[in-house]
């Protein structure tokens, strides 16, 4: 499981006892430069396709010993997951959650990378931490959490690598359409697809997401009451999806299936 911007691990911690008691080891990671994983000084080494290098060595080593990988990316970890792809990490199955074709529309997410980018270079991590305090404290959502969370993704993105910000805020701003290349992969191989979302996604708009699941011949599935991050806003009803496709793509490999 791959996490998005300014993302880690834990953003998959509901999904990770279920996965796990139905007999799948779950993995989720930091990727380089996010939270509790150090990362190069480079911005372009947090590139989507520099980022996919790293992950699609990692699956390699896990499919040598045997295990049949199914990678999900979230968000900007989606345009990671499909670059890991594309660069030859062997799968059974790839799940794009809340992710799109290319880079991020215009909207305010895409507005905050712009601010936020000036603040880092100008003036560091802790000043647009404080522009990002700021900007949520008008967001509703933001507001309504418990503190203890609120505390924890401040420190969260205090540990980020400022190079991992700027970087993936640039990837997240010119990534191509790469659909095609991955559709044509996916095909090749028999490896299998799902791409899935919140119902009100406020980053790629639903109907952009449900397009990229038919370019690319892939089961699709929207997930009630959640926005941008299905796995924290409506755990159950994600694994309700995942479980069972994921049971699938097994089948489909003529690979067992866990009891």
């Amino acid at each position: 499981m791959v996490p998005g911007y300014s993302g880690s691990k834990e953003d998959f911690a509901p999904l990770m006892d279920p996965i796990a008691r139905i007999g799948f080891d779950a993995i989720a990671i930091d990727l380089p430069g996010q939270y509790e994983s150090a990362g190069p000084t480079e911005e372009a080494a947090y590139l989507p396709s520099a980022l996919g290098l790293v992950v699609a060595e990692l699956v390699g080593k896990l499919a040598a010993d045997g295990n049949p990988v199914m990678l999900l990316g979230h968000s900007y970890g989606g345009l990671v997951a499909r670059s890991a792809v594309l660069a030859g990490a062997p799968i059974v199955g790839l799940t794009l959650m809340a992710t799109g074709p290319a880079e991020l529309p215009q909207g305010w997410r895409r507005q905050a990378l712009d601010i936020g980018e000036p603040a880092i270079r100008q003036h560091g991590i802790e000043a647009a931490q404080r522009l990002k305090d700021t900007l949520d404290a008008h967001n509703p959502a933001w507001v309504a959490l418990p503190e203890p969370l609120k505390t924890f993704l401040r420190n969260r993105f205090l540990r980020s690598a400022p190079a991992a910000l700027l970087g993936m805020a640039h990837g997240l701003r010119t990534e191509p359409d790469l659909v095609g290349a991955l559709a044509r992969l996916m095909q090749s191989s028999g490896a299998q697809s799902l791409v899935v979302c919140g119902e009100g996604d406020d980053a790629w708009p639903v109907s952009a997401q449900r397009d990229m699941a038919d370019r690319l011949d892939a089961d699709f599935a929207v997930i009630r009451g959640a926005r941008h991050s299905p796995a924290i806003e409506n755990p159950d009803e994600l694994l309700d999806v995942l479980i069972p496709t994921w049971r699938t793509w097994l089948l489909y490999a003529e690979l067992p299936v866990a009891a």
